[in-house]
């Protein structure tokens, strides 16, 4: 089940997104990337201030994404799963309702690290292109994707 996450739920998330990003800190040997060490508070704020959607199983939240709109293009990011259940499609799910819940957005974007080839495998069978790289240091390229949704009705 996907639903809006609440505030009471940052701790949750906040647990969850340190656990799914562990294997990228350690894939670019830097232990310190914004997800690892955000805040209890951050993520309550986040949550209060953009879409963030949770997956849901039998009580527990195994996955999470959020977006924030920009003028027309809705930025997506933090986009986890709990380490025990990827490969299995919420990924993919929670993506998917993120667009649906932003119907105004005309464009999508985000990023990921060049060396993440499961995340750049998941994010291009949803549609989304890659629009530039950004170096950031010798360890470390972003590759920035965009994703514009067919209109409504095919037109």
């Amino acid at each position: 089940m996907i639903e809006r996450a609440v505030p009471d739920d940052a701790g949750e998330v906040l647990t969850l997104q340190r656990a799914a990003y562990l294997s990228e800190a350690q894939l670019y040997g830097d232990p310190y990337i914004p997800p690892l060490v955000e805040s209890l508070e951050q993520m309550r704020k986040v949550i209060e201030g953009a879409v963030v959607l949770k997956a849901v199983e039998s009580g527990r939240i195994v996955g999470a994404v959020r977006g924030r709109l920009s003028g027309a293009t809705c930025l997506v990011g933090r986009l986890v799963v709990a380490p025990d259940l990827q490969g299995r499609g919420i990924g993919t799910a929670l993506l998917r309702a993120l667009h649906e819940q932003v119907p105004e957005a005309k464009a999508f974007d985000l990023f990921t690290g060049h060396l993440s080839e499961g995340n750049l495998r998941l994010y291009r069978r949803l549609g989304y292109r890659e629009t530039h790289r950004e170096r950031m240091d010798d360890h470390l390229t972003l590759i920035h994707l965009r994703m514009t949704p067919e209109p409504a009705g095919g037109e």
